[in-house]
C-alpha cells in the first residue's frame, strides 16, 4: 500500500522509513518511463516552487528547474546575494514570506539549519538540495541508479572513498536503511561524524545491513559491487585542498585501486569530478563508470519527491 508523503519536507534520509523511501524510488521508476515516453504527469500544474541556492550548482539548478517544469509548475529561482537574507533580513522573516507566495521550497544551503528554519516557520514543504550535514537527493537518485544496474539493494556492498562529507552521510543514512552493507574509507580525522554512523548502524541492524569504518582503501574496496567518491575538498573548503589532496591520494579511484573490487563492479560520482585528483581519467570514463547514469537520474528521483511532497 502507497504511503502518503504530502506536505512532507525532505531534509535528510534518516527523517524517513524504507517504506517511506520505497515509495519515492517507485515514483521515481514511474516518472522515468512517463519521461521517455513524452508523457510527463503534470501533477504540480498552476503551483510555483522556490529554488533557492547560496552554493553555487550546475546538476542541482538544472535538474530541479527542469523537473518542476516538467510537472507543471514554476520554478522561481532565487540567489540567496539578490535576495534580502543578503542585507539582514532572517530566515524566519524569509520563511514566512515564502509561505504565503509559493507551494514548496528547494534550497541549496551552506548549513542544515537554514533548512530546518525554512520548513519550521513556511509552513509549506522544504527540499534539501544540499547543506552541509546532506545531501538526500542526490543519494535517492543513486539508489535508484543502483537499484536499475543491479536489480536490488538489500545486500549490496557499496563502498566510499576520500572525505567522509554530506554525501557519505546520505549514503550511510540510505545504504543502511536498505540492507546494503556500506563501507566508508576516509583518512584518519576525515571519517563521517560518529552521529551519523551510530545512527546508521542502528538502521543497518534491523536492515541485516552492515557499517564499517576504516581507514585502510584496499579494506574498503575488497569486493564491492559499488565504488563511490566525491571531491576531497567541497564548497567553503578550498584553502584547504593541497593538504586534502596530499592525506587522500591513497584513496583515489584508480584501475589499481579498482582490482581489489568485484569483477562487475559499479563506479559512481557524484559530480563535479576533479579528474586527477579523486578519481582517473581511465575510471571515470572506463567501462565500469555509471556517472552520467547516476546524473540523470538525479531529474527523475527530484520529480518523484516533488511530485510526491508537494
Amino acid at each position: 500500500m502507497a504511503v502518503n508523503l504530502k506536505g512532507k519536507s525532505f531534509l535528510s534520509l534518516k527523517d524517513f522509513t524504507k517504506e517511506e523511501l520505497e515509495q519515492i524510488l517507485f515514483q521515481g521508476e514511474k516518472v522515468k518511463i512517463e519521461h521517455y515516453s513524452g508523457k510527463d504527469e503534470q501533477s504540480l500544474k498552476g503551483k510555483s516552487i522556490a529554488v533557492i541556492f547560496e552554493k553555487p550548482s550546475t546538476r542541482t539548478r538544472v535538474s530541479f528547474a527542469v523537473a518542476i517544469n516538467e510537472l507543471g509548475a514554476f520554478p522561481l529561482i532565487l540567489e540567496t546575494t539578490n535576495m534580502q537574507i543578503n542585507r539582514g533580513e532572517t530566515i524566519a522573516d524569509t520563511a514566512r514570506t515564502l509561505g504565503r507566495y509559493v507551494h514548496g521550497i528547494v534550497a541549496r544551503v551552506y548549513s542544515q539549519k537554514t533548512l530546518e528554519e525554512l520548513r519550521d516557520y513556511s509552513g509549506i514543504p522544504v527540499i534539501n538540495a544540499l547543506s552541509d550535514y546532506s545531501h538526500p537527493c542526490q543519494i535517492m537518485g543513486d539508489l535508484l541508479t543502483i537499484k536499475e544496474k543491479k536489480e536490488k539493494l538489500e545486500g549490496i556492498k557499496v563502498v566510499y572513498l576520500g572525505d567522509g562529507n554530506n554525501v557519505a552521510n546520505s549514503l550511510l543514512f540510505g545504504g543502511s536503511i536498505f540492507g546494503m552493507h556500506v563501507r566508508v574509507g576516509s583518512p584518519k580525522g576525515y571519517e563521517p561524524i560518529k552521529e551519523v554512523v551510530e545512527l546508521s548502524k542502528k538502521f543497518a541492524k534491523n536492515s541485516k545491513g552492515s557499517i564499517l569504518i576504516t581507514n585502510d582503501p584496499k579494506e574498503a574496496v575488497k569486493d564491492a559491487d559499488v565504488v563511490y567518491t566525491d571531491v576531497w575538498a567541497s564548497m567553503g573548503q578550498e584553502s584547504e585542498h593541497d593538504k586534502r589532496v596530499k592525506l587522500m591520494l591513497p584513496y583515489q579511484i584508480n584501475d589499481e585501486l579498482l582490482k581489489h573490487a568485484d569483477k562487475d563492479n559499479i563506479v559512481m560520482h557524484c559530480l563535479p569530478a576533479h579528474r586527477g585528483e579523486e578519481i582517473t581519467d581511465s575510471v571515470i570514463d572506463g567501462s565500469h563508470s555509471i556517472v552520467f547514469d547516476q546524473a540523470e537520474n538525479r531529474l527523475h528521483i527530484q520529480k518523484a519527491i516533488l511530485s510526491l511532497l508537494i
